[in-house]
C-alpha cells in the first residue's frame, strides 16, 4: 500500500529488455505541507497502465500541490477527460487496447489541453508520430520526478502567462494572420489548427519577423526550459508547422531556414537583421 503521509519519490524509471518498467524509489520524510493542499493547484491527468509507476507518479505530484487524477488505460482516460475538468495529461504511449497516440489523436478533436507523452520509444519517427496527434512535449524513460516536474511547470508557466497577458494583438503578414484574442490562425483565407505548442512558435517567429532565431533560443522560449535534445523537437514542430500553413512546404514562403542559424518567419517586405542569439534568449 502507498504510504501517503510519507510519500515515495521516483529516482528513475527505466524500461527494461521486455518493455517493462523498473522503478527506483525511495521514500521521503517529509510529509505533505498541509498549506500546499489548500492552494488551488492545477489538474493532471495521469495516464499508464503500469500501476506502481502510476502510484508513484500520483504521490510524488500530490506532494507538490497538484490534484492528480489517474487512469490505467487509454479507454478510461477518455472517461476521465469527459467528466472532469483537466489542466495537462501525462500520458504513456505503450498501453493495451488504445495507445497513447490514439488517446492524444482523440482529445485533440475536441480540447487543446497540453499533452506530455511518456515514451520508451526514442526514434524520430515516434516523435513525428507524437507531433502529429497533437502532443506538446515528450519524456523519453528513464526519467526523474524532478524531470518531470520541470517539464509540467514549464508548460503550465506557459499557459499561466498566456491568460494573463492582455491579448488585443493582430499579426497580419502576408497571407498569414494570427489573432491572439481569438486565439485563432488563418493561412491563405483558410482556418488552420494548430496545437498548442504550434501556436506559441509561431507566435514567437511572427513576433520576430525576418529575424533568424536559432533552435535552442526558440526551444528556450517556446518550451519554457533547457532541454539538450530539445533542438530535435524544435525541427518535428517546424516541420508540422510548415505542413500546416505553407501552399508547398517542401518550398516554404514564410517559415524558412536559416543556414548556421537556425529559422525565421519571412515578410514580404523583408530587410536584413541580425540573429537572435542565445545569450539573447
Amino acid at each position: 500500500m502507498v504510504n501517503h503521509r510519507f510519500p515515495m519519490s521516483i529516482d528513475k524509471v527505466t524500461p527494461n529488455s521486455h518493455g517493462q518498467q523498473k522503478v527506483c524509489s525511495t521514500m521521503s520524510n517529509q510529509p505533505v505541507d498541509p498549506q500546499v493542499r489548500k492552494r488551488r493547484q492545477p489538474t493532471i491527468l495521469v495516464v499508464e497502465d503500469e500501476a506502481f509507476l502510476r502510484s508513484l507518479l500520483q504521490v510524488s505530484l500530490e506532494k507538490e500541490g497538484y490534484h492528480v487524477l489517474t487512469a490505467s488505460d487509454g479507454l478510461q482516460a477518455m472517461r476521465v477527460f469527459t467528466d472532469q475538468a483537466v489542466d495537462l495529461i501525462l500520458l504513456d504511449v505503450l498501453m493495451p487496447n488504445m495507445s497513447g497516440f490514439e488517446v492524444c489523436a482523440e482529445i485533440r478533436k475536441r480540447s487543446d489541453v497540453p499533452i506530455v507523452m511518456l515514451t520508451a520509444l526514442n526514434s524520430a519517427d515516434d516523435t513525428v508520430q507524437g507531433f502529429e496527434t497533437g502532443a506538446d512535449d515528450f519524456i523519453s524513460k528513464p526519467f526523474t520526478f524532478k524531470e518531470v516536474n520541470a517539464r509540467l511547470q514549464a508548460i503550465l508557466r506557459r499557459i499561466a502567462w498566456a491568460r494573463d497577458q492582455p491579448s488585443f494583438m493582430i499579426m497580419k503578414h502576408g497571407d498569414i494572420v494570427l489573432n491572439d484574442d481569438e486565439h485563432t490562425v488563418t493561412a491563405h483565407d483558410e482556418p488552420v489548427h494548430l496545437t498548442p505548442i504550434e501556436y506559441q512558435l509561431l507566435h514567437f517567429l511572427m513576433s520576430n519577423p525576418n529575424r533568424p532565431i536559432s533552435k535552442e533560443v526558440l526551444f528556450k522560449e517556446v518550451w519554457g526550459y533547457d532541454f539538450t535534445g530539445g533542438t530535435n523537437l524544435v525541427e518535428v514542430a517546424m516541420r508540422r508547422l510548415r505542413e500546416k500553413i505553407e501552399r508547398d512546404p517542401s518550398a516554404p514562403e514564410y517559415l524558412l531556414t536559416v543556414r548556421g542559424a537556425g529559422y525565421k518567419f519571412a515578410t514580404p517586405d523583408a530587410k536584413p537583421s541580425r540573429a537572435v542569439s542565445s545569450q539573447q534568449g
